[in-house]
């Protein structure tokens, strides 16, 4: 199969051809149409993902967790999918060892928890599910990730509407999907963004926006912000100096929680906790996502779509910043044999 791995510590991703992945018992095979790349990706790639997520430690390594096919091959046992299920979800842990759980066996055999693949092996109790009616597949394929993260992060700013929440980098697949549900429940987004995304964020529910370019980050959160907020979710800041400029916003009794592990680390102000953010996929709240997805009532965006062959690029472009919505790798159009 054709996929996009790296061969060792500190190599480049880059277009290869593997053996397909075997199921083992309790396992589906998935024949992937559409993966979705998430920031993640490329941290553990060149290992600046941190305490996030281990770095790989089999190779050849396939980038990507999100994915969106049809079911392809059962393994042995009881399963609650059949063959030719169109099935989205997230697969297992990054850098997982031969041997290990969602790690297939045998040299050159890849990492089963690799998306940018033409085929991977995922638990069927794992991050699975079906797509619904009225879901495209592509959309599907951005929303594990994306829509599990900003849910959870939701439960864990404990807000209860009428409260306000800060969102940096709010443009991301995270931001989008958060500033939505945030906004059904009345909670307040201000939408700390770059440039000349803030008409994007309004017409997704943020109460009002910031652009951190024009200016020191604290002048500008002070201008929106005067009497400071309740939450922060800070999907962007990578060292724990950037994450507190934002926290500094925060009101005694907030919270201010990062999804790049830079709370711990950082000089808080009194009454303020900090938390780093992990996700915790499951398949109850893909369907609940989905089925918001479907209904209209969640808005997947998309920004770009490339070729499997340009994923390496497509990796280069989403490290450089500036995301708007997801990226999506095209592997496959539904029914192209």
């Amino acid at each position: 199969m054709r996929a996009i791995a790296v061969s060792g510590p500190g190599a480049d991703p880059v277009l290869v051809e593997l053996p397909k992945p075997e199921p083992r018992p309790g396992e589906v095979r998935v024949r992937i149409e559409y993966a979705s790349l998430n920031p993640l990706d490329w941290q553990v790639v060149d290992g600046s993902a941190g305490d996030l997520a281990p770095a790989p430690r089999s190779f050849p390594f396939v980038v990507g967790v999100d994915y969106a096919g049809r079911v392809d091959m059962i393994g042995g046992g009881e399963n609650r999918f059949r063959v030719g299920d169109v099935v989205f979800g997230r697969a297992g842990a990054v850098g997982a060892a031969p041997g290990d759980a969602g790690a297939t066996g045998g040299a050159g055999v890849p990492d089963a928890c690799g998306t940018y693949g033409e085929y991977v092996c995922v638990p069927q109790d794992s991050a699975i599910t079906l797509v619904p009616r009225g879901l495209d597949p592509r959309a599907a394929a951005a929303l594990p990730s994306a829509g599990t993260a900003a849910a959870q992060i939701l439960e864990a700013v404990a807000l209860r509407g009428h409260e306000t929440l800060l969102v940096v980098g709010a443009a991301g697949g995270i931001g989008c999907c958060l500033t939505q549900l945030a906004r059904a429940r009345d909670i307040r987004v201000i939408a700390a963004v770059r440039g000349d995304e803030r008409s994007a964020m309004g017409s997704l529910g943020a109460a009002a926006t910031v652009d951190l370019t024009a200016g020191p980050p604290a002048e500008a959160l002070r201008s929106v912000c005067p009497d400071g907020i309740d939450a922060l979710a800070d999907l962007a800041s990578a060292t724990p100096e950037a994450f507190a400029v934002h926290a500094a916003a925060v009101r005694p009794g907030g919270i201010a929680l990062s999804t790049r592990g830079t709370a711990a680390g950082a000089r808080l102000p009194a009454g303020v906790r900090g938390v780093d953010f992990r996700i915790d996929p499951n398949p109850v709240l893909l369907d609940v996502l989905a089925a918001g997805a479907a209904d209209g009532v969640l808005r997947v965006l998309i920004d770009a779509e490339f070729p499997l062959e340009q994923a390496p690029q497509a990796l280069e472009r989403n490290r450089a910043g500036g995301a708007r919505g997801k990226t999506v790798i095209v592997l496959r159009a539904p029914g192209h044999c």
